[in-house]
């Protein structure tokens, strides 16, 4: 990638909404579910433990950013991931979560014990 599209600023801005869209704990678990396969509204919502309204909000975030695709069968809305490629930066990140947990850890045991 050439340092001037790097650097671009539209580019940037939709990466960030992406990013956005990804900072609640809420939408990353219905991202990490919907990897697996479709779910429903009412599914998702038993999933994350929020009413329905809150959920709907959090799928429309998602829909916005260009993450989750919906499909409408019957009274039911089914959400898939519109690319894996989501699911696979929020495994990396996971990572980068698993790397500094351990980084952390190794401080604390740096730390003499009180007597």
């Amino acid at each position: 990638m050439k340092t001037q599209e790097r650097f671009d600023t539209n580019r940037l801005n939709e990466l960030s909404t992406i990013l956005k869209a990804l900072s609640h704990p809420s939408r990353l678990l219905m991202v990490e579910a919907l990897g697996e396969k479709p779910y429903c509204v009412c599914e998702l919502t038993a999933m994350v433990g929020s009413d329905t309204s809150t959920v709907s909000k959090h799928l429309a975030i998602l829909r916005q950013a260009g993450i989750v695709t919906d499909e409408k069968k019957g009274n039911q809305v089914f959400y898939h991931l519109r690319c894996k490629c989501v699911l696979d930066a929020v495994t990396k990140l996971t990572s980068l979560l698993e790397e500094k947990h351990k980084h952390y850890s190794r401080i604390v045991e740096r730390i003499p014990s009180r007597p």
